[in-house]
């Protein structure tokens, strides 16, 4: 898949520049006609996922609007989008948004502000008249100029998660709202630049893992103040927040941010999914990695391994091998066409295999969770990998199958795959392992 640009395969240092990135706005006027609606409308802010992809828009940390109406039938008017910013980031719109997209940015044409311009055909522009009022508004007035007097009681189609106050003022503005998972389908399918992002934060995302395999592949084991077994790095007690400064100074080395996003757990905190707090890291106990750090224009990275310092190959080896099994069994499932669903069982198949519950219940023993997950510019998004609905080229899912006892800890093993036309790609490779070895 291309979006037009050339694809960055994130070969380049993490210092070099990255051309803008184009969303294709097409699939949005496809939808709207398909519909039968007039139009369609997006309001947020800089945290709003689906708004950030749409526009490329990154600055603004108050409410701005898009609305992109189709073209006329005999394609006299060309399709619009305006993105209605602040007056502030008028100038950053214009460039992130209009200049981003225009044809004439990379390959050194410009035929002016027609849609031809743009590498998707359809216009756009940016619109700061109005700021006081609330973005809802300035997207109705923008929706109404642009209409003209060719609808009446316009129906606009917007995402489901449209703020409800943005909502009430398109509705007093005589429109009828109507949902759409337009945006959620564009974004699933990821376009070759924006698999080069995913590359590149995920190369950051090993690093980072890598500093953190050899953090514990250095450390010895000693005794703590009160004689218990410990892990020690450079002379001091090695704990889960120790290890995450170690992780995150490497992530943001690399030009990523690692967004409150490195997991690590140890001992039975490894069997909390999310843990992000201070615990003792001691020898015998697995050691538990999930690094998704976000990077260049918010493009998501995820990672997760396993390690054991100084183990005996007790529940955590059985653990770890009936994990690896599961990992391939899921991947080999990976290919165009097959349910997603199918990724899935056979991964919980395989744990169960191997005398693991499947279906284990949050805090109880066993597979507690789904196999994976979409990721893009949200650490989760669409496709789900428990849910219905096919795989197909261009998705970009994670692999992560995992067994926890919440008295003893847990297990999981996670890489980002794309769907190729054949199978799949890996985004960035990284060793297995339980005992931990130098990588850097």
């Amino acid at each position: 898949m291309t979006d037009g640009d050339d694809a960055d395969d994130g070969s380049a240092g993490a210092g070099s520049q990255l051309r803008a990135l184009r969303t294709d706005l097409a699939p949005i006027v496809e939808a709207v006609e398909g519909a039968g609606a007039d139009a369609f409308v997006a309001v947020g802010d800089r945290f709003d996922d689906d708004l950030r992809y749409l526009t490329r828009f990154s600055g603004p940390d108050r409410a701005y609007a898009l609305a992109v109406v189709p073209g006329s039938d005999d394609g006299s008017d060309a399709s619009r989008a305006v993105c209605c910013a602040p007056t502030l980031f008028a100038e950053q719109a214009e460039r992130e948004f209009v200049a981003g997209a225009r044809v004439g940015s990379d390959d050194g044409i410009d035929d002016g502000e027609s849609a031809n311009s743009f590498h998707d055909g359809v216009a756009r522009e940016v619109r700061t008249e109005d700021v006081g009022d609330h973005a809802g508004e300035r997207a109705a007035a923008a929706v109404a100029d642009l209409l003209g007097t060719s609808a009446d009681d316009p129906t606009l189609l917007v995402p489901p998660s449209i703020p409800h106050d943005a909502a009430v003022y398109l509705q007093r503005a005589g429109n009828e709202l109507r949902s759409t998972d337009a945006v959620t389908t564009a974004r699933a399918r990821k376009t070759d630049a924006e698999l080069g992002r995913l590359r590149r934060v995920q190369r950051a995302t090993a690093a980072g893992m890598a500093r953190a395999e050899t953090v514990l592949a250095v450390s010895e084991v000693g005794r703590d103040e009160a004689g218990r077994p410990t892990v020690r790095w450079d002379g001091d007690p090695l704990t889960t927040e120790r290890l995450r400064r170690a992780v995150n100074a490497v992530l943001a080395a690399r030009g990523v941010r690692d967004a409150g996003n490195t997991v690590i757990g140890a001992g039975p905190s490894a069997a909390d999914l999310h843990f992000v707090g201070d615990e003792p890291i001691r020898p015998g106990e697995t050691v538990l990695l999930d690094i998704s750090p976000r990077g260049p224009d918010g493009y998501y990275g995820d990672m997760t391994r396993t390690f054991v310092v100084d183990g005996d190959g007790g529940w955590e080896r059985r653990a770890y091998v009936a994990v690896e099994a599961a990992r391939e069994a899921a991947l080999a499932e990976i290919e165009p066409g097959v349910p997603a669903k199918t990724v899935h069982g056979e991964a919980a198949a395989e744990l169960a295999a191997y005398g693991f519950d499947p279906n284990a219940g949050e805090g109880e023993t066993g597979y507690t969770h789904g196999t994976g997950h979409g990721v893009g510019v949200s650490l989760h998004e669409s496709p789900s990998l428990s849910a219905a609905g096919d795989l197909r080229p261009g998705h970009v899912v994670t692999i992560e199958p995992g067994v926890y006892d919440p008295d003893v800890g847990g297990v999981r093993l996670e890489d980002l795959v794309v769907v190729t036309d054949d199978g799949y790609e890996i985004l960035a490779e990284y060793p297995f392992g339980i005992a931990p070895e130098r990588r850097e």
